[in-house]
């Protein structure tokens, strides 16, 4: 028996785990890191079952080729060769990239997939970000002028916390990455602060709170806009950050006092001003919003609002209210004016934005004949079958390819369409650091987490990468993929006071950690003490101090001010002023989140599956009543239709429904994943619909009708 220490990869809350392993190397036992200076010992369901997931016996072991309606496995030297034949045939401008989730929680996706996705030479990037988290990229960048300049609620120094669309009991946070959030939110209560939580169902975050606020899905933006709007007419404004257009928010708010707002968006127009008036009077306050919020139809107006509140509260930028964190990665800001459209899809015209078009053009881009159709794909981490708008027309669409290549550990409902399928190796044979997530965190904190086990064989996730990249980019399949690294070791360090010769690692993705430790702002080569050498020296993590004011110097608009009026959003407040007087649907449908589930790849972990995790439709027991519902209930959208257990519960508003999203895995290869396929919740959702200003596809307010599942 060992022990080891590594951070959890299942989600943002970056948990330090204590792993036991035997001689064989597997996980006889996973506890929480007392010693993490973080997450100081918390853990979860999913945590807790890493062994069980790295050890799952359905994980491809070896590249697999399509043969015909079968699949054989192949060497790795054949696997590329086949890749290089049928990228090769495909010119750059018709090849597309899809990037999923966890890419987000591995340092082969962080530091290579950019590379894979350059080296393509196509505009057609996807990811799983216009299906989540778009909207806060793009009023981030419109606002401070980047699209990571995101400011987190300082949860552990705030008296007051307004949190809407989110749900961290079951999530573990989003954007706003906080280990042991739920006894961060005790602690905020304990101290005498105020939790309110707005939300179309109790959650578990809700029944924690001092307050639940019930929300029409959707109308998150009218909410935050009254909110405003009071915060002007009753001289409650303290606006403390430099700012622009402080007077043109005023007038854009003015078209939705407490009164308008509450009949858009179902919450009271008392408790509209009640909010605003708490907001103000707080001795510090947050304004958080999250996925639900995001998923929408005016998802990045409600990001927006969001930050203007915490402009107009003078919570910006101060303990206690929502802060800019310092990564320990983070490089020199760049002034360069942030914008969107810089490109546009080709069958509908959709703007880019942080270099991506909507997934919810996807589908549409390969099925549509013409010059510069998608016809080679590449996924990484993705299951966008399950997890994009459309996913029946995408399933369908992707059948049309001429090539298709996944980097992933499993056949399943999207790589059962590839021609190749290279699987990365288990999680611990893979180091570990969160370059995306640190720069989210609640407190600056750095930990880097070697391989556990040695390869067995075949390549580190970070060489295949590498060496699709070299592929795609027309240096062959034998090309060395060390290459790419000293390239871009080259641009890194190119104008660095550092000794490149003092870099150590053992890998090339190591060596480039080490550069970028070394030239961020704790760093050895920017006065500081770090380094990787300093960081595996911890092995439970480094507390880097508390969040700290960072205003104005981390700004990189052009004025070097907060741009608190920019031009897209003031005319996209024209589309929500006309939805005023509109009257909503008779029901809509909204997604879920599971605390033992994470999107569609956690449902073959036996321990993971049942209980509260299951694939039901909750609507309140009135409307279970009203339309006779019993057992199942069948229900359509303007896309598809599905059949779906009933689960009736008060917890949720009368005229919504729920169904969590990861589902549909009929079918399936998995075998757990099997006896609880579920069903796929994008049959459902419409991929004509997004968020104009960010891409994103929506998810939640989704029109639905309801019936018998006997009706006809």
């Amino acid at each position: 028996m060992r022990t080891v220490y590594r951070t959890c990869p299942l989600c943002e809350a970056v948990c330090g785990l204590k792993l036991t392993l035997d001689d064989d190397g597997q996980v006889t036992d996973v506890r929480g890191d007392r010693e993490d200076p973080f997450s100081r010992g918390f853990i979860c369901p999913k945590g807790a079952s890493l062994g069980r997931l790295d050890e799952d016996p359905d994980r491809l072991r070896a590249p697999m080729v399509r043969d015909g309606d079968g699949w054989r496995e192949v060497s790795w030297p054949e696997a590329y060769a086949v890749v290089e034949r049928g990228l090769g045939a495909v010119p750059g401008p018709a090849r597309a990239i899809y990037l999923g989730n966890p890419n987000a929680h591995t340092m082969a996706g962080a530091l290579y997939g950019p590379a894979v996705a350059r080296a393509l030479g196509t505009r057609n990037v996807f990811s799983a970000s216009t299906a989540d988290q778009m909207p806060k990229h793009v009023s981030a960048g419109l606002m401070f002028g980047h699209p990571l300049t995101i400011p987190v609620p300082d949860l552990d120094r705030t008296s007051y916390l307004l949190m809407l669309g989110a749900n961290p009991l079951e999530s573990n946070g989003s954007l706003c990455t906080a280990p042991d959030f739920p006894g961060r939110l005790k602690a905020l209560r304990a101290r005498g602060g105020r939790l309110v939580v707005v939300d179309p169902r109790r959650t578990r975050t809700a029944d924690l709170a001092d307050e639940h606020v019930f929300v029409r899905p959707g109308a998150d933006a009218f909410l935050l806009a009254g909110i405003a709007h009071t915060l002007f007419a009753e001289d409650l404004v303290r606006v403390s950050a430099p700012v622009n257009g402080l007077d043109e928010v005023r007038e854009a708010t003015s078209d939705f006092p407490a009164e308008a707002a509450a009949r858009a968006c179902g919450v009271p127009a008392e408790v509209i001003t009640r909010l605003a008036r708490e907001l103000a009077a707080a001795p510090a306050a947050a304004v958080y919003a999250r996925l639900g919020t995001c998923t929408a139809e005016f998802g990045t107006l409600t990001q927006w609002l969001v930050d203007v509140l915490n402009v107009l509260t003078g919570n910006l930028d101060r303990p206690g209210g929502v802060m800019f964190p310092r990564p320990a990665t983070e490089g020199p800001p760049r002034r360069k004016p942030y914008r969107t459209g810089r490109w546009h899809s080709r069958v509908r015209g959709l703007p880019e934005a942080n270099g991506e078009l909507p997934v919810a053009a996807l589908a549409e881009e390969i099925e549509t004949p013409g010059e510069g159709r998608i016809r080679a794909l590449v996924t990484i981490a993705g299951n966008p079958v399950l997890s994009a708008p459309g996913g029946g027309r995408l399933e369908r669409a992707l059948r049309r390819l001429e090539f298709m290549v996944s980097v992933d550990p499993y056949l399943n409902e999207t790589t059962r369409h590839a021609h190749v399928i290279l699987p990365p190796p288990r999680m611990l044979q893979a180091g570990h650091f969160d370059f995306a997530l640190l720069g989210f965190a609640v407190r600056n904190y750095a930990r880097y987490s070697p391989p556990v086990l040695p390869l067995d064989g075949g390549p580190a996730e970070t060489e295949i990468l590498a060496r699709l990249a070299m592929i795609a980019a027309g240096q062959g399949a034998d090309a060395d993929p060390a290459a790419l690294d000293e390239l871009i070791l080259d641009q890194l360090l190119r104008d660095t006071p550092g000794d490149r010769a003092a870099l150590t690692g053992a890998t090339g993705a190591e060596r480039r950690l080490d550069a970028m430790l070394r030239l961020g702002p704790y760093g050895e080569w920017n006065g500081g003490t770090l380094s990787l050498r300093t960081l595996l020296d911890h092995p439970h993590g480094i507390d880097l101090g508390p969040l700290e004011p960072r205003l104005p110097g981390n700004l990189t608009t052009a004025s070097g001010r907060i741009e608190l009026a920019p031009a897209p959003i003031l005319s996209d407040l024209v589309r929500l002023r006309a939805r005023l007087a509109e009257p909503a649907p008779e029901f809509v449908l909204i997604g879920r989140r599971h605390l033992r589930s994470n999107n569609s790849w956690l449902h073959n972990v036996d321990p993971l599956v049942g209980g509260s995790n299951r694939c039901t439709l909750q609507i309140h027991p009135a409307d279970v009543a009203r339309l006779g519902l019993a057992g199942q209930a069948r229900v359509r959208s303007a896309k598809g239709e599905l059949v779906v257990p009933v689960e009736p519960t008060d917890t949720i508003m009368p005229g919504v429904v729920s169904l969590p999203h990861g589902w549909g895995h009929q079918d399936s290869t998995q075998a757990v994943a099997a006896k609880h396929p579920g069903v796929n919740v994008n049959t459902l959702t419409d991929e004509d619909v997004i968020d104009p200003l960010s891409g994103n596809a929506v998810f939640n307010g989704v029109p639905v009708i309801l019936s018998t599942a006997g009706a006809e």
